[in-house]
């Protein structure tokens, strides 16, 4: 078991560590977490799970294994890297850098490019002939300033919003202004615990956020809309991205045309730019959990999105379904969505 840290994003509250959360059980990691800080998680876990959550999230920005955490002052943070060992680490003549993160407004009075200085001064002095290289050294000595401490180690990986920011819906080749962002479609794809070959449904496709942030990961992906024009533009962007797709078929969600899939991920129309074709969301939603608690076996996990208003929490559990998380992202003042999953019992 590897101690590591990551430094997630901000944009939401809890969405974040939930994904995080959510990928190592989907790929059956034995974990532990040591304690949640603010935009930070620290985890026990196998090394190689790093991989996985590089590939797979939407939330997490820089992975890194953990050398030490201790209050963020400057005599206990020179005090921890002095007792640590880096003979091993830093082999000689290899190069080196050290970053520091500050999460919002943390320890502001310690300046993070002064302690960058500081704690590069030291590892020099304690590793053989090793030299300060700050745009492609060897390692990268990573730490973060959050909720007053400082975790520090070697950064593994860093995930990179830009393909994200290119997938965004006024990005796609069809357009459609009630489309779900992708960071947030390819979260609930994991929240869904969906793997690579399982296949994912999503019974009201429109431009195809989920299908496609599903189809990205290696999964089976299937979508229903009722439209006939939202199914060819998913279409549409489905092979801008050169995704390929089991089926798209025309169909009602409350009468489901299939037999089982694995997992159910999907953003129901709501608000002000969706039709809910002079049916209701609530409505909705209550027949696609009819018709779709036959498709899935037991444990297998729907995750959705509602208006926070609509109560979907109580709306799953009268209908037989086990309520497992929900998370809420603010969209404007006449809106907030709230994510939640539920499993078949």
């Amino acid at each position: 078991m590897a101690k590591l840290f990551f430094l997630l994003s901000g944009e939401n509250r809890t969405l974040p560590a939930a994904e995080l959360a959510a990928i190592l059980e989907a790929e059956g990691y034995v974990f532990e977490i040591k304690e949640k800080l603010d935009q930070t998680m620290r985890i026990e876990t196998e090394l190689k799970c790093i991989r996985d959550i590089h590939d797979r999230s939407a939330y997490t920005r820089i992975c890194a294994s953990e050398m030490f955490i201790c209050q963020a002052k400057l005599s206990s943070i020179i005090a921890a890297l002095d007792s640590i060992e880096l003979e091993g680490l830093l082999g000689k003549k290899e190069s080196f850098c050290v970053r520091i993160r500050r999460v919002k407004t943390y320890s502001k009075d310690i300046s993070t490019m002064t302690l960058e200085g500081m704690l590069g001064e030291k590892i020099l002095r304690k590793t053989n002939k090793t030299r300060v290289n700050l745009t492609t050294p060897n390692i990268t000595f990573f730490g973060i300033l959050t909720s007053g401490k400082l975790v520090f180690g070697v950064k593994l990986a860093e995930i990179l919003p830009k393909p994200f920011v290119e997938r965004r819906p006024i990005k796609k080749p069809f357009f459609h202004p009630s489309a779900m962002p992708s960071k947030l479609a390819r979260c609930m794809v994991n929240l869904a615990h969906s793997k690579s070959g399982e296949l994912i449904l999503d019974p009201f496709c429109g431009t195809g956020s989920v299908i496609i942030e599903a189809a990205l990961i290696n999964c089976l992906v299937l979508g229903l809309d009722v439209q006939k024009r939202m199914a060819k533009g998913c279409m549409e962007n489905l092979n801008y991205f050169g995704r390929n797709v089991e089926g798209l078929v025309i169909a009602d969600a409350r009468k489901l045309p299939i037999n089982r899939v694995d997992h159910v991920v999907t953003d129901p129309p709501y608000g002000r730019c969706s039709t809910t074709m002079k049916s209701t969301t609530r409505r909705l939603i209550e027949g696609l959990l009819i018709s779709a608690h036959g498709l899935l076996d037991k444990d297998q996990r729907i995750c959705i999105a509602s208006p926070k208003k609509l109560n979907i929490k109580q709306i799953g559990a009268e209908l037989g379904y086990q309520h497992v998380e929900s998370h809420f992202a603010y969209i404007h003042r006449s809106l907030t969505r709230e994510i939640a999953v539920f499993k078949k019992v």
